[in-house]
């Protein structure tokens, strides 16, 4: 029998009639893409009804990692397995209670067909294999099932040369996106290409069309991660809401060019309504950019851009904002020109071999950019803008980075003489080596500190030179049960500066320090409310002591300023940052940290923190009149972390004196979820004590998403300031949730610059596997601990096979 023939094997004892493939290359070839890689097929019942499964029959796991709003999802049953693959020639393997072989002609197969190959299986009423035409015929109902996809129809023809098919009365589900649909005909004319006529498809649950794309034609690209469609009509429940002539939309998590979703509110700063509508464009797979053309009433039309680019060296963001003709920014400032703009860019490259570099840069036109425009450019403040740009390396042993720097100030409220110096360049360089039982390391610096100093008299008029160099020699000694790490070091600085009007500008200054770091592990095994845990008790001793000259008030202040009194920053010999001054000091610090972890998991669920600093001398140092005590003792500087359940996190820091009996210093940060992610609970409280009532701080929030069914949840945030004794930031909105589409609608107001309340309304749409909006997701991640993972969890998939 020649090899591209069929063998008939026929049994008059049994109804079945089992038919192998011999190995045809080009009919193999044809039979093993159409089979594999182009499912087809079938109608009764419909696709997705086969694989759908109520809540209440899924497997208790499976349950769990359901959402409560989903009724039910989707469990893949096997798929059919076997030897090799198509691209090496995998056997096809029918079965049928009768078989007839006509030869060189074709092969007729008649009663429950069954044909699998690696990866696929089918069946049908009938099958014909043309071998002139290369085409089977099949005939139902049918099925075809591979990796992730579920076709069924009436009836059925493919190439199996090319692995074309065309299916008629068919529905259809893709597993991964969960996209399920009916249509008259569904054809695959390409790799990768899915055609649908006459039809729809929606990623609901089966019977329950909350929404549908009804088209005349869709298209779906696979391999390109969208689809379009034409005479497409948007349904809610079945009843039509929009037409659109053509539209295309993502099938999966790929970005796709396309409109996003608007945003609109009314605006203080804008005097009215405004209205955004962001368009993406995915330009290519490494670079995009989004256009966010908003209509604000009172100024005009204005413009965003952000265009995002990456390369093997690492990605770069610009953004930019223009407005041609601000009429609102023209009456409140006669004579000012109402063409403002603002940019930021930031990039981000590793050159390899522990080489690294970045630039961050941002500017605006004016002061009042900010607070009056700014909706998307990623600037984090408000008074100086940040320009800089560097080099940096690293290895086990040593680091260097050298970088220019500088600042846009846009307040007036800051003085001449207060505006931070430009650093063109800073150079800083740092290495640490063994040395037998001894550990050398060299901490050292170059800056060149610039900024005008027009108008500016004394040590402000100052810029030029600083070189400083800190070497250190030390004796680490560890051990299980604790460690113990005296050291020397010497730290020196030298000045060469311009415009210095109290003498000769080069000068130098020399400051010995000491410090001997010391601590004990100490552990048992405790329990708690029924669960075991590992306790560590962890004393910890640190003594310093530096002679540095009491008056360095002849140095100007470059980058210096008082060091923040926390826990962490009691171990440290300089209670000033910067390079300006360094503080005389002889303390000891006394501190103790006990931990509390799960004996199973090994996690942290608490610790608790707290320390005292004890002065033996007189602190003299002081920036210009900060810094200089001569208390013998520091406050209590603690904090505690509490974690009872992987879904409730406490957080207390803060100082307390017992000399006043009161607190100095304090933030309390309380955040819990649900397991689920369902509710989400967030309470903050910060405090400082001025030297006057009206010099203090004190702000407190609340913040709370809970679902007051399945599928609504209420979303609130309030925040009070106490010295203000005003509210100055609230968020109120809800969000409704099913298993295939989700809507939030939110109110923000906020404090501005000037001390005005000003609004916004964001909402967000999310049809699932259409993609969505952005408008309200920084908006909420940035109020709600734990709305990141809430999000994940909520509108990720209901596909829950493992």
């Amino acid at each position: 029998m020649p090899q591209d023939q069929y063998a008939r094997v026929t049994d008059p004892k049994q109804s079945v009639v089992a038919v192998r493939h011999l190995p045809s290359a080009a009919l193999l070839a044809g039979f093993t893409l159409s089979l594999l890689a182009v499912p087809v097929l079938a109608q009764t019942p419909g696709a997705a009804a086969m694989d759908w499964h109520p809540r209440s029959e899924l497997p208790a796991e499976v349950r769990a990692r359901l959402p409560r709003f989903c009724e039910g999802g989707y469990l893949q049953p096997p798929v059919a397995t076997g030897e090799g693959s198509p691209e090496t020639g995998a056997p096809v393997t029918a079965s049928a209670l009768s078989a007839r072989y006509e030869v060189d002609t074709r092969l007729v197969l008649r009663g429950d067909v069954e044909l699998s190959q690696s990866g696929m299986a089918m069946t049908g009423g009938e099958a014909v294999f043309d071998q002139v035409a290369g085409q089977v015929d099949i005939t139902g109902p049918m099925t075809s099932r591979s990796a992730g996809m579920l076709l069924t129809g009436e009836q059925a023809r493919y190439d199996v040369n090319s692995g074309f098919f065309t299916i008629d009365d068919a529905s259809f589900l893709f597993h991964q996106s969960e996209m399920r649909g009916e249509a008259a005909h569904i054809r695959r004319p390409q790799n990768h290409i899915i055609e649908i006529d006459q039809g729809y498809l929606t990623t609901c649950a089966p019977d329950r069309n909350d929404w549908s794309l009804v088209a005349s034609e869709i298209r779906l690209n696979q391999a390109e991660g969208f689809g379009t469609a034409t005479n497409i009509r948007l349904q809610v429940k079945d009843v039509p809401v929009f037409y659109w002539p053509w539209a295309s939309f993502p099938i999966d998590d790929r970005r796709k060019t396309g409109f996003l979703y608007p945003t609109f509110g009314s605006s203080n700063a804008g005097s009215g309504f405004y209205l955004s509508t962001p368009y993406y464009l995915n330009l290519a797979p490494h670079y995009d950019a989004t256009l966010n053309p908003q209509y604000i009433h009172g100024r005009g039309l204005f413009n965003e851009i952000e265009g995002r680019y990456l390369s093997e060296l690492g990605e770069s963001v610009l953004q930019v904002g223009f407005i041609d003709d601000d009429s609102e920014y023209e009456r409140e400032f006669p004579g000012e020109s109402g063409k403002r703009w603002g940019l930021d860019f930031q990039t981000r490259a590793s050159f390899g071999g522990g080489w690294a570099g970045y630039v961050d840069y941002s500017a605006v036109s004016d002061d009042d950019y900010l607070s009056d425009l700014n909706q998307t450019l990623d600037i984090g403040s408000d008074t100086h803008l940040l320009r800089q740009g560097g080099i940096r390396y690293q290895d086990e042993w040593q680091f260097f980075e050298a970088y220019l720097s500088g600042y846009q100030t846009i307040t007036d409220t800051v003085a001449d003489s207060d505006i931070p110096y430009d650093q063109l360049p800073e150079v800083n360089y740092g290495a640490v080596a063994p040395l037998g039982p001894l550990e050398v390391a060299i901490d050292s610096q170059y800056t060149w500190f610039d900024r005008d100093n027009a108008g500016l008299t004394g040590l402000d008029r100052a810029v030029g030179q600083r070189t400083r160099a800190v070497p250190e020699v030390a004796l680490p000694l560890r051990a299980l049960w604790g460690y113990s790490r005296p050291s020397v070091s010497v730290d020196q600085t030298w000045y060469d500066l311009d415009d210095y009007e109290l003498g000769d500008g080069s000068f130098d200054r020399t400051v010995p320090v000491a410090e001997w770091d010391s601590g004990l592990y100490l552990d048992r095994e405790a329990s708690l409310f029924g669960r075991s845990y590992n306790q560590s008790l962890e004393p910890r001793l640190y003594y310093a002591w530096s002679d540095a000259e009491e008056d360095q008030d002849h140095i100007p202040n470059f980058d210096a300023g008082l060091r923040s009194f926390r826990f962490d920053n009691l171990f440290r010999p300089n209670r000033f940052v910067g390079g300006d001054r360094i503080g005389d000091t002889n303390k000891t610090v006394v501190a103790l940290t006990s931990r509390f972890n799960d004996m199973v998991s090994g996690v942290e669920s608490a610790r608790f923190s707290v320390g005292q600093v004890y002065y033996h001398d007189d602190r003299d140092v002081s920036l210009f009149g900060r810094g200089a005590e001569t208390r013998s003792e520091s406050p209590y500087a603690g904090e505690v972390v509490l974690r009872p359940t992987d879904t409730f996190d406490i957080r207390v820091s803060g100082l307390w004196d017992p000399r006043g009996g009161h607190t100095q210093e304090g933030r309390s940060v309380l955040a819990y979820h649900s397991p689920d992610y369902r509710y989400l609970v967030s309470a903050g409280h910060t405090y400082t004590r001025g030297a006057s009532p009206d010099d203090g701080f004190e702000q407190m929030d609340l913040g709370a998403i809970f679902p007051v069914t399945d599928n609504i949840s209420l979303i609130g945030r309030w925040v009070y300031d106490s010295q203000l004794d005003q509210t100055v930031g609230t968020l109120a909105g809800f969000e409704y949730n099913s298993c295939c589409w989700n809507f939030q609608l939110v109110n923000q107001s906020y404090l501005t610059d000037d001390e005005e309340m000003d609004n916004r309304i964001v909402f967000q749409v999310q049809l699932k596997g259409l993609g969505g909006s952005g408008g309200t997701r920084s908006t909420l991640s940035d109020a709600f601990p734990g709305y990141e993972a809430r999000e994940r969890r909520r509108f990720g998939t209901q596909n829950i096979n493992p």
